[in-house]
């Protein structure tokens, strides 16, 4: 079965040497390989303001990121890559999802003062891919992964994208080659299987 696949470069550095980078072409090259259709967004190169004040969170999508709107809008499963920065998404990833995910476009507001906002995003699966300088083992069960979690919740599940799976790449900063090509083939299948 084919999959319709937006990938998100979620590191705010155009740099491509950096190992979100090469986690990112390598699900690419997998998801490729296997017939998928694949659309990639890379966030550092994208041009958009940071929302200030309700009237712009609920104002219109900027034209800059129409196109990655409607990526996300015909997308099957969503694919978001990027570094841990103090727990959580790197300020201009987030402030992309901030312009993405807001109303009107992600949800409906609540009907009445105790109902929950209708999600227009579902029928969508995601998986993020997380790479730090901790090992991963102790972000997910010392600090309970709790900027994936509120990403989790908050963000994705609350405009209907579920399931979202995660991979964690811990250790990042210090890897080995042999490491380092075990994490980009893991990618590559992961990319293959779409799951």
């Amino acid at each position: 079965m084919t999959h319709r696949i937006v990938l998100i470069q979620g590191h705010p550095d155009p740099d491509p040497g950096h190992l979100c980078h090469a986690l990112g072409r390598a699900y690419a090259e997998g998801a490729r390989e296997a017939g998928h259709e694949i659309t990639e967004i890379a966030v550092a190169f994208l041009a958009f303001p940071i929302l200030r004040n309700e009237t712009e969170y609920s104002g219109p999508v900027p034209e800059g990121l129409q196109q990655a709107l409607e990526a996300i809008q015909t997308a099957d499963h969503i694919v978001i890559v990027f570094p841990l920065w103090l727990g959580t998404l790197p300020a201009l990833t987030k402030a992309f999802f901030e312009q993405i995910l807001h109303r009107h476009i992600a949800f409906e507001d609540a009907a009445g003062p105790h109902g929950f906002p209708r999600a227009r995003l579902g029928g969508r699966s995601a998986r993020l891919v997380t790479t730090m300088s901790m090992p991963s083992l102790l972000y997910r069960f010392w600090y309970r992964a709790h900027g994936l979690k509120w990403f989790e919740r908050n963000a994705l599940n609350l405009a209907g994208i579920a399931p979202v799976r995660k991979t964690l790449f811990g250790g990042a900063t210090s890897v080995d080659d042999t490491t380092r090509a075990k994490w980009l083939e893991k990618m590559r299948e992961l990319g293959r299987e779409v799951y």
